[in-house]
């Protein structure tokens, strides 16, 4: 295999609880890209985002990294990694600066940004994404980027995110064992955000819930900026886990099931078949109810969804979802799910799939891909000279800064 051009070539890795997902993509001009090459396998060695085993972890990589070499006829050493977990945190902060000259210039933006994320960092967490939501100057209007206005006083108001040291260095461990260097680590539901939500829904305000294997993922929007996010350590393999204790059965027959007959709402029931599964025991099978079925989902589903309704209605959230909530991930895809978050949310709900403004496979436009196809979309919009969020070159420093703490661990 011939080796590539990281400048033309770009690689992100989904990490996830359940799955590897590695896509490698080719910069074609005008911010647009497309898939050269797909890699998937099943994931060991993690357990709710976080590695648990490290030998079996760089092994599913490898194979993932291995099978998408394969298909695009490359070899790669540098990619974009999605991370989550329970270990990940943020809050909002203010900073306050004085304008040096009058005019607002980078130096002063810079500045501001300093101050607003100048606050306690647990010890072992480190700052991963500082991301401004809006500035005022001279106690005026919001704006979205002061460059170039007048005043005396600079405002930033800034959303940051951290994350646990030892659990991010885990990973870019992995990957770096696995012969893969990590160029950047981005918060995964910002990165699904990016593949799935419109510019109006990030204007209006909207939520974005990336339902995973190990862990679900929020993110709220409102004018075009990150305004609240959150990580919940329940996702689709409780799902499975639920059935395969209240049925006596396999996890693999539970994954089964749930994936084929998985409902979380009893009310779409229609006709109360019955199902063959697989008893724990050995290979003696016995005969279910879809409806018992469901009595083990919908309590499961309706637990996750309401934390989150709980996180909005904590943090005065409403307001950030006049377009609604976007569920994504594989938990999106269990049958209900959507039925269930209107009835609890009282908003909008649609199921959100990668965006068709790039070219990608028919096999890749599944929410399973989202944050796999999002993370190539902030490397399109951040080499295109857009950074990941409106904010611009701010933005983009911040997370060339983020470079240096990567390459600080090695």
């Amino acid at each position: 295999m011939a080796r590539i051009a990281q400048d033309t070539v770009w690689t992100a890795i989904d990490i996830g609880t359940t799955k590897i997902c590695v896509l490698i993509a080719q910069h074609l001009g005008d911010n647009t890209f497309d898939v050269l090459g797909f890699g998937k396998t099943p994931s060991e060695g993690l357990s709710k985002g976080v590695v648990v085993d490290i030998a079996k972890t760089v092994g599913s990589i490898k194979r993932a990294v291995q099978e998408a070499e394969l298909m695009a006829g490359m070899t790669i050493d540098v990619a974009h990694i999605g991370v989550s977990g329970a270990h990940i945190k943020s809050l909002n902060s203010h900073g306050v600066v004085p304008i040096k000259r009058g005019e607002v210039r980078h130096e002063d933006i810079q500045n501001v940004i300093a101050s607003a994320q100048a606050v306690p960092v647990p010890e072992g967490q480190q700052i991963l994404h500082v991301l401004p939501q809006y500035f005022v100057v001279d106690g005026q209007e919001k704006v979205q980027d002061p460059l170039g206005m007048y005043g005396i006083r600079l405002e930033a108001q800034v959303h940051i995110i951290t994350g646990s040291v030892a659990s991010v260095q885990n990973l870019i461990k992995c990957c770096e064992m696995a012969g893969v260097r990590a160029g950047d680590i981005v918060l995964e539901q910002l990165a699904s955000a990016e593949a799935v939500l419109t510019n109006d829904e990030r204007e209006l305000g909207v939520a974005v819930l990336d339902i995973g294997g190990g862990t679900s993922d929020l993110a709220l929007y409102q004018n075009g900026s990150i305004r609240h996010t959150m990580v919940l350590p329940i996702a689709g393999n409780h799902f499975t886990n639920d059935l395969a204790i209240g049925l006596h059965t396999t996890l693999r027959d539970a994954e089964r099931v749930k994936r084929e007959h998985g409902l979380a709402l009893l009310e779409l029931l229609e006709d109360d078949d019955v199902l063959e599964v697989e008893m724990v025991q050995g290979n003696e099978k016995k005969i279910i109810f879809l409806k018992d079925l469901v009595s083990i989902i919908q309590p499961r589903s309706y637990e996750l969804l309401s934390l989150v309704h709980e996180e909005v209605i904590k943090y005065h959230l409403q307001a950030f979802m006049r377009s609604g909530l976007v569920l994504t991930g594989g938990g999106s895809l269990l049958r209900g799910m959507k039925e269930l978050a209107e009835e609890l949310f009282e908003v909008p709900v649609r199921i959100g799939v990668p965006s068709s403004s790039y070219a990608l496979p028919d096999v890749l436009q599944s929410p399973v891909y989202a944050t796999a196809y999002g993370l190539l979309v902030h490397v399109v919009k951040k080499e295109g000279g857009r950074a990941f969020t409106r904010e611009g070159y701010v933005v983009g420093r911040i997370l060339d800064r983020m470079k240096s703490w990567v390459s600080d661990f090695f």
